[in-house]
């Protein structure tokens, strides 16, 4: 979709709402953890100095396999911490344990100082941890404006008695779609509030997801790759608004496997490989981790291999052959 500007030529990546990605790419957002983690141990299971979430010992086995193994981790309050990993490394199933969504066979988390042990994720989300998903769950028959006031918590009007009582409930349903029509507007989405969500595009289902998210007020947001199948452009308008949620004070963490996301945006990032966390610092310490090179790489992709080595590698020996 295009504008355009007062001279007629047209501005690509603006939105009916606040200006649209362009606008979102170009604003400066405030830090406000800047300098939280200078003295952190770049350490697996290092000590933040204010945690808002600490897992402890979780584990979780399926039949023979061992998917999650975190020994310990603390996330910053108020920070961008980015969850990466090679593919199969465990970290959709870790976001699940923390968020509800499955129950570790072991372990122990901790939500601002209180256990939330086995509490179910819509009681989760009312504590103000909210999640997104890998494959948007937008519900496509139901409108965008009606997808946003689903992500309301505790509306009277959900109770059967009083729902058939409309005096009870229209004021307070009022309030919840202005709410969600100006979340649209800030996600430059409020536009299409009357489409059904099923006719978005990816990328514009994952704006509508974490516009959604946003409507309990959350304190915690996390996002199980926010970024993947969504076009550059979107893509930027995508990290301005993760971002604007930690200038708002809000504590994110993400997955993502794009290292140049993980590079402008994360304060830290948490490095899992086999269902264990191998690695935690600064995005320029991750970089230049070998731990972390060799999980993405292999443990021998510093080595200088001769036409020798190789050939006694590939050189088939007849045993165990099946032809």
């Amino acid at each position: 979709m295009t504008d355009e500007n007062a001279t007629g030529e047209p501005q690509f990546g603006n939105t009916a709402g606040r200006g649209g990605a362009a606008s979102v790419r170009d604003t400066e957002y405030h830090n406000p953890v800047a300098g939280v983690f200078d003295g952190v141990a770049a350490v697996p299971g290092s000590k933040k100095p204010d945690p808002i979430l600490i897992a402890d010992s979780v584990t979780r086995r399926f039949g023979g396999l061992t998917a999650v193994d975190v020994d310990h981790l603390e996330i910053q309050r108020g920070a961008i911490t980015g969850l990466i990993g090679p593919n199969g490394a465990g970290k959709t199933t870790f976001f699940n344990l923390l968020t509800g969504f499955d129950t570790p066979n072991e372990g122990h988390v901790e939500l601002d100082g209180d256990s939330i042990d086995g509490v179910a994720s819509y009681k989760l989300a009312k504590r103000g941890m909210v999640r997104t998903f890998q494959l948007t769950k937008a519900l496509s028959r139901m409108s965008v404006i009606d997808n946003m006031k689903l992500g309301s918590t505790s509306q009277s009007g959900e109770r059967f008695w009083r729902a058939l009582i409309k005096p009870l409930w229209a004021a307070e349903e009022s309030e919840v779609e202005a709410r969600a029509r100006d979340l649209l507007d800030r996600f430059n989405m409020v536009h299409m509030e009357s489409e059904f969500a099923g006719t978005l595009s990816g990328g514009q289902r994952k704006l509508l997801e974490m516009a959604r998210a946003l409507m309990t007020n959350p304190k915690l947001v996390m996002l199980d790759e926010p970024m993947a199948g969504v076009n550059p452009a979107l893509t930027q308008s995508l990290l301005g608004h993760v971002k604007g949620l930690r200038s708002e004070g809000r504590t994110v963490i993400f997955v993502e496997h794009d290292m140049d996301v993980v590079r402008d945006i994360s304060d830290w990032v948490v490095v899992m490989a086999e269902g264990t966390i191998i690695a935690e610092g600064t995005p320029d310490d991750i970089a230049a981790n070998p731990a972390v090179i060799d999980a993405y790489l292999g443990s021998h992709h510093d080595s200088d291999l001769s036409d020798d080595d190789i050939d006694d590698e590939t050189e088939p020996t007849g045993e165990g052959d099946d032809g």
